[in-house]
């Protein structure tokens, strides 16, 4: 059975008008306007509906995509909002364990001098240390490094225990160390 006689769309004449607004416009979504141009396509009160292989091809979407606007249309009942529109989240995204403070007490850990027999801090080796400290939540070495790469903590002053900020006493007011060369231009 095709989806136009199990689910058939029946448009009244501000519907359709208001799907044809959307249509031409422009100010809508691409995905808005493709579902918009299949359900005007897919409306039985005009004219004869097309098979759903010739609508596919001519809106520039699947025949499965065709079946799926028109289901929805008949699950909402014939809103032609909630069809053509974003559909709302059936549950709320979580939250991420990574919170600010989370984020530079990482930042600080990975700034601070590595383990005695290491080089330097890994991602795996982080990992490692974040699990055995209890107010910083399981991550994993993915995670810490997308936090490392993408850190929004610009700043020595916004990292506490930040090694730069520990070397602030030896700098003089303009920023340069004792002795040193002025910073580069």
């Amino acid at each position: 059975m095709s989806s136009q006689k199990k689910y058939p769309v029946a448009l009244s004449a501000e519907d359709r008008q208001a799907l044809v607004r959307v249509t031409t416009t422009g100010v809508h979504s691409a995905s808005m306007i493709r579902r918009a141009r299949v359900l005007l396509a897919l409306d039985t009160s005009v004219s004869e509906v097309d098979p759903r292989a010739v609508i596919a091809d001519r809106v520039g979407v699947s025949c499965e995509s065709v079946r799926l606007i028109s289901k929805r249309y008949a699950e909402t009942g014939g809103d032609v909002w909630a069809t053509v529109g974003r559909k709302e989240r059936a549950c709320p995204p979580a939250p991420s364990p990574v919170t600010g403070e989370v984020e530079a007490r990482l930042i600080a850990l990975a700034c601070s001098t590595p383990p005695k027999g290491h080089a330097r801090w890994s991602l795996r080796l982080l990992e490692r240390h974040v699990a055995l400290i209890e107010d910083i939540p399981n991550l994993d070495h993915s995670t810490i490094g997308r936090v490392l790469k993408n850190g929004t903590a610009s700043s020595p002053e916004e990292v506490p225990d930040h090694p730069a900020r520990r070397e602030c006493g030896l700098r003089r007011g303009d920023g340069r160390r004792p002795g040193g060369l002025p910073p580069p231009l």
